[in-house]
């Protein structure tokens, strides 16, 4: 078992720094603890958006709503900003500072874009007439999409507060272990995103 753990998913940094071997063990075992249960509650929150598509109430509909090529751009920055922070892992397995601060600050600029183009699409709803309030489908919409960019944006101060870390303390061990549970965090956000797209946009394209 414990030969399976220092092999943790994510950043393997038991070859460069042996000795975070037994502390990944427990401290990437109890972050996998708490994104399963945040995986429960997005599944939670994803089983409601299902059953209250058709609960229009008489107003607009996802297909009457929805822009695609906005939720398709949002798609590319995530998956792009997965693809940088994998950068800065690949640094900080190399023990690069400059790369990792230079990378995280990328991955950053990628979610905060990715924040203003969710807002922006939740303008245009609200403009068409689409808020919260109009139908049970609209509150199901809102809030699925609401608690993913919370997390985003939790992601994004994250790698402010590391951004920091870094540059004071060095790459220490709890700077390392932080890092890589914020890449765990990270890429995780990025899979709900793509569950998002496949569940609540594709089929509105394909009504």
């Amino acid at each position: 078992m414990t030969d399976m753990l220092r092999q943790h998913p994510g950043i393997n940094l038991s070859h460069a720094h042996p000795k975070d071997a037994r502390h990944a063990e427990v401290t990437v075992f109890g972050f996998w603890t708490f994104l399963m249960s945040d995986a429960l509650l997005f599944a939670l929150l994803f089983a409601t958006y299902a059953t209250m598509i058709t609960r229009t109430a008489g107003g607009p509909t996802g297909p009457e709503l929805f822009d695609i090529a906005n939720a398709f751009i949002e798609t590319l920055v995530l998956l792009v900003s997965s693809f940088t922070f994998g950068l800065a892992a690949v640094a900080l397995k190399e023990g690069k500072r400059q790369r990792i601060q230079l990378w995280l600050a990328v991955t950053l600029g990628l979610g905060l874009v990715f924040l203003g183009l969710e807002l922006r699409e939740f303008a245009g709803l609200i403009a068409q007439g689409g808020t919260a309030q109009t139908s049970g489908f609209l509150s199901s919409f809102f809030v699925l999409l609401s608690m993913h960019g919370f997390h985003v944006l939790v992601g994004c101060v994250w790698i402010v507060v590391m951004l920091v870390q870094v540059g004071r303390f060095g790459l220490t061990r709890p700077v390392r272990s932080r890092l890589l549970r914020l890449g765990l965090f990270w890429h995780f956000l990025d899979l709900v995103w793509i569950m998002i797209f496949s569940v609540v946009y594709l089929p509105a394209v394909a009504a």
